[in-house]
């Protein structure tokens, strides 16, 4: 296996929760050199500088400072939550078993959750008697499942079974009086006592790369997270640039970035605002030569149902990097974005397919659109091809994430100058 592509699955297979993906990202920047800041206090900036700043736990932007004068931002935003189930507090629900009182995240493929090990991570927080403090928690064994109905006695699962999520997909954790026990365990791995907590379910099996010549990747969260791993490796891969370079990782995309912690908070703007300032620089100025890649993943055309696809703008595993398109701008690509995007992959010899929904179908919107309305510069939202989006195990392309770290490490590498309503690339 391609070392890239080990480091990838490894990375995936950390990342149980966003707060588990934050964390591996944080490990990353912190090996690179990145120091970390703090938005409580106040930022000292210097040329050739490498930082970052988290919020909630599962937000991070990091950026680096060229050492001469920034001819603007270069940017991409990527999301590190998924479709799960929640751990409800007062989980313990009555009856013969202990099941765990759940509620769905974003809109997941229900079935696709029964019968697997599952398990619990996330964060909680602990008094430690001088304040409140969180730690991440994994119980990193197989804990919990979703039994299903036996077919005896629910003959209409195969024709179109309507699932009801307050009772199909219910946890089942232990016996009648394992409640205690489970609650003892928690605190245990937090190392005191837990006054609230952010717990999610997770798929236990893990990362594989499969298929004949092994070409395809399956995982859980792939969206977003395969498209969070290319933007970071091709961030910390990149040369100098005289742009100032940008990773967003935001959470709660999957539930419409509404957090201080996603793309429809403060944060993006926050940052770049405090960066502008403490270089002595102007906002607008920058922003005005300033670009935005908004990787999310696409959806590839499906082998068994071709017929979901638009006729010509349908992608296929391993085919390149998506550019996606949407009249009604769910999608924030227009014809000089893709330009651009295209001249960066040209760069770095990576190859390029289109994706638009079809026209009875229409798909969901993305990072970009939501940034935009904080921070208007010129966007184009790109992807990676995939089955299964939102399934518990979806699956994409080995090749496909390759291009993605050369790619951005390309883009990385770039700088837009603006000239009129054109732009030349650096």
């Amino acid at each position: 296996m391609d070392k890239r592509i080990a480091a990838l699955c490894g990375f995936l297979d950390a990342s149980h929760s966003v707060y588990h993906a934050q964390n591996a990202i944080v490990e990353q920047l912190n090996q690179a050199g990145y120091s970390p800041l703090e938005e409580q206090k106040a930022w000292t900036l210097t040329p050739g500088g490498k930082y970052y700043v988290t919020r909630g736990g599962s937000a991070v932007i990091a950026f680096r400072i060229p050492r001469g004068n920034p001819t603007g931002f270069v940017m991409s935003a990527s999301h590190c939550d998924r479709p799960c189930f929640k751990l409800k507090e007062n989980y313990a629900l009555s009856g013969p078993y202990l099941r765990a009182a759940v509620e769905r995240y974003g809109g997941m493929i229900l079935s696709t959750w029964l019968d697997r090990p599952l398990s619990l991570a996330g964060r909680v927080a602990v008094d430690t008697g001088d304040g409140i403090e969180t730690r991440l928690v994994d119980i990193d064994r197989d804990l919990l499942l979703i039994p299903n109905v036996a077919i005896h006695m629910n003959r209409q699962v195969n024709d179109g079974y309507k699932w009801n999520p307050a009772v199909d997909t219910i946890p089942l954790a232990g016996g009648k009086d394992t409640a205690a026990r489970l609650e003892a365990l928690l605190e245990q791995l937090a190392g005191g006592k837990i006054l609230g907590h952010d717990l999610y379910l997770y798929l236990r099996q893990k990362a594989s790369v499969w298929g004949v010549e092994e070409e395809f990747l399956s995982a859980a969260a792939l969206d977003d997270l395969e498209c969070v791993w290319g933007c970071t490796q091709g961030f910390l891969n990149a040369g100098e640039s005289r742009a100032i370079s940008v990773l967003c990782v935001f959470d709660s995309e999957e539930v419409g970035s509404g957090s201080v912690q996603g793309a429809g908070s403060t944060l993006l703007t926050d940052t770049l605002t405090r960066i502008s300032q403490a270089l002595g620089q102007g906002l607008q100025q920058l922003l005005a030569q300033s670009f935005l890649v908004s990787a999310d993943n696409a959806h590839a055309i499906h082998p068994n149902h071709p017929e979901f696809a638009d006729p010509t703008n349908a992608p296929v595993l391993g085919g390149g990097i998506v550019l996606k398109h949407n009249a009604n701008l769910s999608y924030c690509t227009d014809g000089v974005a893709a330009a651009i995007f295209r001249k960066i992959c040209a760069k770095a010899e990576v190859p390029v397919q289109s994706y638009y929904n079809r026209a009875d179908l229409p798909g969901g919107s993305t990072l970009g659109r939501i940034s935009l309305a904080h921070v208007s510069v010129p966007t184009v939202d790109i992807g990676l091809a995939q089955l299964a989006m939102h399934s518990s195990y979806e699956t994409a392309a080995v090749a496909d994430a390759l291009y993605l770290e050369q790619a951005m490490t390309a883009y990385y590498g770039s700088a837009l100058e603006k000239q009129g309503d054109g732009y030349r690339l650096e």
